[in-house]
């Protein structure tokens, strides 16, 4: 399975110099779980919910004082959206992430997440249920055969 099959593409982005409280609010009001964070339309980082509240917990701070590019990780790592989830795991492995931003000709495409990967893999298993049913029972035109009259 390629990232493009199982990636978000739904992508939130934040200047570098947003305070973290805009960039809390956009994260929450769209329901996702983090930001992409942009310098000059570039990508330069990313901000989670976890990175917001280390950032208030440890700054002491209010969030409206805090500019996004603080509590944001500088280190951005993607992927290519024609990689393989396979591949894209490993990196967030590798790397301590569980969300890489996609990037296609330069340009941010999406994002695939931990939670992406789960349901792409319920799928799969739902899928491989589904045929294993099929197998053991019933033909292709879904008339009911006998296995053991073969």
């Amino acid at each position: 399975m390629l990232v493009r099959d199982a990636m978000t593409t739904e992508v939130v982005t934040v200047p570098a110099d947003t305070a973290l409280q805009e960039a809390v609010g956009r994260m929450l009001r769209e329901g996702v779980g983090s930001a992409l964070v942009t310098r000059d339309g570039s990508p330069a980082g990313i901000v989670t919910e976890s990175d917001a509240l280390k950032a208030g917990y440890l700054s002491e701070r209010p969030f409206t004082e805090i500019p996004v590019a603080k509590a944001a990780s500088g280190s951005l790592v993607t992927t290519a959206p024609d990689a393989t989830v396979r591949k894209a795991v490993r990196e967030m492995r590798e790397n301590g992430v569980k969300k890489l931003p996609v990037v296609e000709d330069f340009e941010i495409v999406g994002v695939l997440t931990m939670t992406d990967v789960v349901r792409e893999q319920e799928e799969l298993i739902d899928e491989a249920v589904r045929l294993e049913e099929g197998r053991q029972g019933w033909s292709a035109d879904g008339k009911a055969w006998d296995p053991d009259g073969i």
